[in-house]
């Protein structure tokens, strides 16, 4: 665990192909099942403090109590997973810490020092902030609120991981708000 964070709780992985990647984990890894939503409804994006809107494909499935992201990006909007890219790589791009307490986390971590990067909103109190933290390939910090629908999911998804039979390998997210 983190001294200064918490739990990690996911691992998000930029890929160029998110079908090969979800089969990868699927077949190779025994990860599962995957909710996949090819264009997550992201609000209130920001990139460096201007207003974009960008088209990410995202699957979310469970490892024990870690959750593995795979993200691919769909348009050329400036992101930190676009600078990943555009600089070579792919693979782990950040790790997330969750929480229920977001204002207050984000207020502690920025007057330690953290410089907001990239933010926005998935479904009601689905905040999420990532900070300018990669000093090492895939180090990049994301704070996300687990407080609403989006919480729900996320335990949705590692529940069903956990008796998972390597049926139904890609499920489509639920609509966040009927959770």
């Amino acid at each position: 665990m983190s001294t200064f964070f918490g739990e990690i709780r996911q691992l998000g992985y930029v890929v160029d192909d998110i079908e090969a990647a979800m089969a990868y984990w699927s077949n190779t890894l025994g990860v599962g099942p995957w909710y996949y939503n090819p264009k997550v409804p992201i609000r209130n994006y920001q990139y460096d403090g201007q207003t974009y809107e960008p088209h990410n494909s995202v699957a979310l499935a469970n490892s024990g109590f870690v959750q593995v992201e795979l993200i691919q990006t769909r348009n050329d909007v400036p992101s930190m997973y676009r600078d990943f890219l555009q600089a070579g790589r792919t693979g782990l791009q950040h790790v997330a810490y969750w929480t229920e307490h977001y204002d207050a986390d984000l207020e502690r971590l920025l007057k330690q020092g953290f410089k907001p990067r990239m933010s926005g909103e998935v479904g009601e109190q689905g905040r999420f902030i990532y900070f300018d933290t990669e000093y090492h390939p895939g180090t990049v910090i994301e704070l996300s609120e687990v407080a609403g629908p989006k919480g729900r999911l996320f335990d949705l998804i590692r529940a069903t991981s956990e008796d998972w039979n390597g049926q139904q390998a890609i499920r489509p997210f639920p609509d966040l708000d009927t959770l």
